[in-house]
């Protein structure tokens, strides 16, 4: 199965980059990264659809989107085509990605950047705030309860929102026991990479009012995001349509209806 091909290869990972950098210098460096760019508030603005635009290389599922990826570029492209935030996937061995694009892609906008990836060890929460981070991705399905409320807590100490992704409703009620503002409807089962859009419908009936939606994956057209929209989400979170699109500033333009 490829999510648990992903895992374990994270877990490895992980291990070498504490070798590296053991986490009590990271714990160290963190702090002075702030103040972070609010990512809540940037993706929550009332009355308006808003977009987190992802930088994304590559897929399991789709293999190579986009060969010549320059994060700097394709940020300053997002940003100038009206993206409330980024999203960077940092994974580089199956997505392609790379955790410096991050800090280029900040280092050339003003918007609030997320780090996308699958974090698994409190120890990456920390590697996402000293790389510059605004916001970190929470994978419910991948962490306990009381894993996920600690590394809530702990993004929340360093400054940075979390993204807390769901696509069932066990996935949603661990996400709001454990204290997530910020949920993320993926469309996408991350089991099967089967992607099925009515995943935001079912779901958002279940969250109560007060939360931050995004809606995530398989969304392509503007007819898909005036569909969400129509259910209540706050946010889209697109990547691969644009990634895969000659001219990414119109393909932007064009989904978005702007």
């Amino acid at each position: 199965m490829m999510l648990a091909r992903i895992i374990e290869h994270k877990r490895q990972e992980v291990a070498l980059a504490k070798e590296v950098r053991p986490l009590e210098v990271l714990k160290e460096r963190a702090p002075s990264f702030k103040p972070r760019r609010n990512f809540l508030a940037a993706i929550s603005r009332p009355h308006q659809l808003n977009l987190i635009a992802e930088i994304k290389q590559a897929s399991p599922s789709a293999g190579t989107i986009r060969a010549d990826v320059d994060p700097v570029q394709i940020a300053q492209i997002y940003q100038a085509a009206g993206a409330q935030a980024l999203s960077v996937l940092t994974d580089e061995r199956f997505f392609g990605g790379h955790l410096g694009y991050l800090a280029q892609a900040r280092a050339v906008t003003t918007v609030p950047v997320l780090r996308k990836d699958f974090l698994i060890d409190l120890y990456q929460v920390y590697e996402s705030a000293v790389a510059g981070a605004d916001a970190v991705l929470l994978i419910a399905d991948l962490l306990s309860e009381p894993e996920l409320r600690q590394f809530l807590a702990t993004a929340a100490e360093l400054g940075m929102a979390a993204l807390v992704e769901v696509h069932t409703e066990e996935d949603l009620q661990k996400a709001l026991a454990a204290g997530a503002e910020i949920l993320g409807i993926n469309n996408r089962d991350l089991h099967t990479f089967k992607v099925d859009r009515e995943t935001t419908a079912r779901l958002i009936r279940h969250v109560p009012k007060g939360k931050i939606v995004v809606a995530e994956s398989g969304l392509r057209s503007h007819e898909d995001v005036l569909y969400v929209k129509s259910l209540g989400v706050h946010a889209v979170l697109i990547g691969e349509a644009f990634m895969a699109a000659p001219d990414i500033r119109a393909k932007v333009r064009e989904v978005m209806g702007r």
